[in-house]
């Protein structure tokens, strides 16, 4: 059961896994898309498709006629990873060796919608998979193994999403045959360290020129490749402007004032240091480095951001 890239990850490492059979998939239903707005299959099902699986897509994962869909599959086990909806007990029991998750983060922290974003949000060092047996909760369910990976200063949420895909993938595949025979339990979580990293709005990618450098720096990473990092300057209307790579600095300044600006950056001041500014992008143009976004946009020295 998944639905986007990061559940693709699992589903193809289960089809090409010795010894496992999966007899079926479960999706999201297809959904509009794209300038025309037509309904496009998830990428869990357009893999689900070209393996020639079963394919069940319920609006409701409670839906009486799903359940007995799904029961007339008879699954052993239930491997779910970013399927996008709370599953009922009724579904949760209904397999005789339960339902595993694919959550990436180290439980008991960063339960929830957005925990890869959530990790490099708050400057955490290391992150990682955790193969849950789920329960009616939220990500609350007992660790039966988990694997860890530093998270780099060069990683942005779109690489560490990445890598933690195929991490959990691997890791799934690799427990699923010994959770079966009884030799991998479900351990309860920890009650101390428990946090919640709540779903990713639009709004969280507006910078706040006030904090200090390393928080927008991890703000700039932690929000690619949506919402993406955004601030405004001067124009008549105010225009936006996407900041898609930048690192911190020591020398400070007015917040939100460019510093300095030139070929390898432009920086600009923060409560706390000021931050270097790599690529960037104007509402409606290219994404671009420093020297040709100034050649045709100048940001002279003492020109302000601003946070709207």
């Amino acid at each position: 059961m998944g639905t986007p890239d990061l559940a693709s990850a699992s589903l193809r490492a289960l089809l090409a896994a010795d010894g496992l059979q999966v007899v079926g998939v479960v999706t999201q239903p297809d959904r509009p898309k794209g300038r025309s707005l037509k309904p496009q299959p998830s990428p869990v099902k357009e893999l689900a498709l070209a393996a020639d699986v079963p394919i069940l897509q319920p609006e409701r994962a409670r839906e009486p006629g799903f359940l007995e869909a799904l029961r007339d599959l008879a699954p052993d086990l239930i491997a779910v990873a970013a399927f996008g909806q709370i599953l009922p007990p009724s579904l949760l029991e209904l397999p005789p060796h339960g339902c595993l998750n694919v959550h990436t983060s180290l439980l008991p922290k960063y339960r929830g919608a957005s925990p890869i974003q959530a990790a490099i949000l708050h400057g955490e060092a290391e992150t990682g998979v955790t193969i849950m047996r789920m329960d009616a909760g939220l990500d609350t369910g007992g660790i039966v193994a988990q694997e860890r990976t530093l998270i780099l200063r060069q990683d942005t949420a779109q690489t560490l999403h990445d890598r933690l895909a195929e991490m959990g993938a691997r890791l799934l595949v690799r427990i699923i045959p010994g959770y079966v025979r009884g030799e991998w339990t479900a351990i309860p979580q920890p009650l101390e360290g428990a946090s919640y990293a709540p779903k990713i709005k639009k709004e969280d990618g507006r910078l706040d020129w006030r904090l200090p450098a390393p928080t927008l720096w991890n703000r700039v990473r932690g929000l690619i490749p949506w919402p993406g990092a955004f601030t405004h300057f001067s124009a008549n209307p105010p225009k936006l402007l996407k900041i898609w790579a930048a690192e911190p600095r020591h020398s400070s300044g007015l917040p939100g004032a460019i510093l300095t600006s030139g070929p390898t950056g432009i920086v600009v001041g923060c409560g706390v240091g000021s931050l270097n500014v790599t690529e960037l992008q104007l509402e409606g143009g290219r994404r671009l480095e420093p020297g040709p976004f100034l050649a045709g946009h100048p940001l002279p020295p003492g020109t302000r951001l601003a946070s709207s």
